[in-house]
């Protein structure tokens, strides 16, 4: 077995070795715009892709990558991979856009590690070992009332679905690691099977280790190394938040998961 893989320390560094590697890869791109090769990528997305892809190829790490799909299923352990989570909003100068990492192995998520690509501010967790923001350890706000709740949306609501406040800031892992760390209380997902497993399976860790419950509306595993599959994530601060967000998704009751 090799090293990144052996030891959860080296494959930390081997997620920060390519965040780095990302960084670099768009402070060289010239053009942001979107590359012509399928709707919503972007130049900023496929070299972003290309250089997170090379380092942990290098490492002996299997990935999942929304740009470029599934390499080397024979490895052990996978990095599901979104290079540039918000390219929409990095491309319109919008400051709010990230990459996000997560490593599985055969028991599931193993470790995280989302960066504000702006700000340089990191969300990490490791499985049974808690989130952290930064250097600090963090945890949910605590919210358990819809009505006090401030909540991210991914696409559009039916109707006001009775929380406090909404923000749709247009970047999933983002949007899931504000709620673990008290800067949101939940997250829904609006839409029905749009986004997949790199938008959110980083984020999702973090928020579970921060003690949030997260869900898929429909009931299913979330953690999938399909780069086909779309889910429906739903998150909330406190088990009472998260159901009452589900609640409002339009696939509740409807072939639903059961109450949380």
């Amino acid at each position: 077995m090799n090293a990144a893989v052996d030891h959860p320390g080296r494959l930390g560094d081997v997620l920060t070795e390519a965040v780095a590697a990302i960084s670099e890869a768009l402070a060289a791109t010239a053009d942001w715009g979107e590359a012509g090769t399928r709707p919503g990528q972007h130049h900023s997305d496929l070299a972003a892709d290309a250089a997170a892809v090379a380092v942990l190829d290098r490492a002996g790490l299997g990935v999942l990558s929304e740009e470029s799909g599934r390499h080397r299923r024979d490895r052990a352990v996978t990095v599901v991979v979104d290079p540039l989570d918000g390219s929409t909003n990095a491309s319109r100068g919008l400051s709010w856009w990230a990459a996000s990492l997560c490593a599985v192995d055969g028991r599931g998520p193993l470790m995280a590690l989302v960066v504000d690509l702006r700000t340089g501010t990191r969300w990490t967790a490791t499985r049974g070992a808690g989130a952290r923001r930064d250097d600090q350890a963090i945890r949910t706000s605590g919210c358990d009332r819809l009505g006090d709740a401030i909540v991210g949306l991914n696409g559009v609501p039916s109707g006001h679905g009775g929380w406090a406040q909404y923000r749709a800031l247009g970047a999933a892992a983002l949007d899931l690691c504000a709620v673990a760390d008290g800067t949101l209380d939940g997250y829904l997902d609006c839409t029905v099977d749009e986004l997949g497993v790199w938008d959110y399976l980083g984020a999702t860790l973090v928020c579970r280790e921060a003690g949030a419950t997260v869900v898929d509306a429909a009931g299913r595993d979330l953690a999938v190394l399909d780069h086909h599959a779309r889910r429906i994530p739903v998150a909330g601060a406190t088990p009472g938040l998260a159901q009452a967000l589900l609640d409002r998704h339009p696939r509740h009751g409807r072939g639903g998961p059961p109450a949380i």
